[in-house]
């Protein structure tokens, strides 16, 4: 029977290097692999879960990852920090783990050295949104919301939900966790770290660092006469910049095939390789929603902030994660230190809720302007032919999109708005009931009913519509 499976393997990989090329093919060891190692090392050294439960119920959950997980092999050095997988000796990827910096992809020629900021103490300028003991849902229905997201269903797909927090006014009202996750665990976030960076580069904007409309300060494009030199800053958010990397909408086993994830999982510098990229449309023309947008952007960050790693990680803490109170926040880097911000952020699923609040609260922390005035809504704006719904760094119910129609006709406010990571990641705010909906699991991206989300924001939107059932919240 392995010999069997050995020579699918092959044969499937044969297949493909026929179909899109002998290059091509050999990243796909490298990208499965590295996507194993990378979350392995993440939610073992920083979040503290258990590898084997997490390597089954990661595989499970990615679409055809079954068809090669048994053909994996991981190893996890508690004593060096690191995580190693193999496919069959066809792929090997390693991710080492550093205090404070969480997991990075080593590719073998080393990673820049890295020293963590110290921990900011200031006071927090967003009031405290719960104690330090675990909320429990404070009316019969909240309850009912809770258990009913929990639950798994009889049959696959599994839903296995890891965290819920929910918020309503400024408050938690309810949460919940499964076994070994508490209120203070880092979870991934996987590409809700987009809308992360999203507001970091809001932060610039207000500070007149960059400006959205203006050519994006990428040196590699600094030429006049190269096409790209047109791309600017909102296009790279919208994803709309036209650079020939493929497509990151679904993270399954054929994408494995794009070039953006030969970026993600090959080499060493990310932003540098996308900035390599020639245009597939032209600026501004078409929609293609691709990891390598958000990782330029990363990289602007970083020259914005001072140019090295440590400046770019001081300038995330001061300005955003601090004023928030976000305590339990892990940004990991790529090898070259640039912050990997299209998928690499861990933090608590309360972090999450407060970082969701800000947007709530039109970018403004304790009576101080995070974002620029008007952000907010820019952010959930539509952007045109974005068919999944979708703005700058957010996922958006605004507009006529078929995404934005399908989630309100199962039971979505019109003017909800999330931030969204794959197999099952929330954190999604509904100004018209002042709530924040934070959701953390390991499930498909489809069907689209797997995750529980569409029942998730229909019950608890009606649980704290209840007059007088929520203390403390008006």
């Amino acid at each position: 029977m392995t010999r069997r499976k050995i020579l699918l393997l092959t044969t499937a990989i044969a297949a493909a290097g026929l179909a899109l090329g002998a290059a091509r093919a050999r990243d796909v060891p490298k990208v499965a692999t590295g996507f194993v190692a990378d979350i392995l090392c993440a939610e073992t050294f920083v979040s503290g879960l258990d590898p084997s439960r997490n390597f089954a119920e990661t595989t499970d959950a990615m679409p055809g990852a079954s068809l090669i997980g048994w053909a994996m092999e991981y190893r996890v050095d508690s004593v060096r920090k690191d995580v190693t997988v193999t496919l069959f000796g066809l792929g090997r990827s390693r991710a080492v783990y550093r205090e404070g910096l969480g997991c990075t992809l080593d590719h073998g020629t080393g990673i820049a050295a890295v020293a963590p900021p110290p921990g900011d103490k200031r006071p927090a300028l967003l009031p405290e949104i719960a104690g330090p003991a675990i909320v429990s849902p404070q009316n019969p229905s909240l309850a009912a919301a809770l258990d009913r997201a929990f639950a798994e269903p009889a049959q696959p797909p599994h839903r296995r939900t890891r965290a819920i927090v929910v918020m309503k006014a400024g408050r938690v009202v309810a949460e919940r966790y499964a076994d070994g996750i508490g209120p203070e665990t880092p979870l991934l976030g996987f590409s809700m770290t987009k809308s992360v960076i999203s507001a970091l580069i809001g932060v610039l904007v207000r500070q007149g660092k960059l400006k959205l409309d203006a050519p994006a300060p990428v040196a590699a494009w600094k030429d006049p006469d190269d096409p790209r030199h047109a791309i600017t800053v909102d296009q790279l958010l919208r994803h709309t910049a036209g650079l020939a990397l493929g497509s990151s909408l679904q993270a399954s086993l054929g994408s494995a095939f794009e070039p953006v994830n030969r970026m993600k999982f090959a080499e060493k510098d990310m932003a540098a390789y996308a900035e390599t990229i020639p245009l597939r449309t032209a600026p501004g023309t078409a929609w293609n929603y691709h990891d390598g947008n958000v990782l330029i952007l990363s990289h602007l960050i970083r020259d914005a902030a001072g140019g090295t790693p440590e400046d770019a990680l001081r300038f995330a803490r001061r300005e955003l994660f601090a004023p928030l109170g976000m305590r339990h926040v892990v940004l990991q880097l790529d090898g070259a230190g640039t912050i990997e911000g299209s998928s690499e952020m861990l933090a608590s699923a309360r972090d999450w809720a407060r970082f969701g609040q800000l947007y709530l609260n039109d970018g403004v922390a304790g009576g101080k302007r995070i974002l620029p005035e008007g952000w907010v809504d820019y952010s959930a704006t539509a952007t045109p032919n974005a068919w999944v719904g979708i703005g700058a760094g957010f996922w958006t119910n605004q507009g006529d999109s078929f995404g934005a129609n399908f989630r309100v006709e199962h039971g979505w406010p019109r003017d909800a708005f999330f931030a969204k990571g794959t197999i099952g990641q929330y954190a999604i705010v509904i100004p018209s009931e002042q709530l924040v909906i934070v959701r953390m699991g390991r499930s498909p991206n489809a069907p689209p009913q797997a995750d529980g989300v569409f029942d998730l924001v229909r019950d608890v939107v009606a649980a704290t519509r209840e007059k007088g059932k929520l203390a403390g919240v008006d």
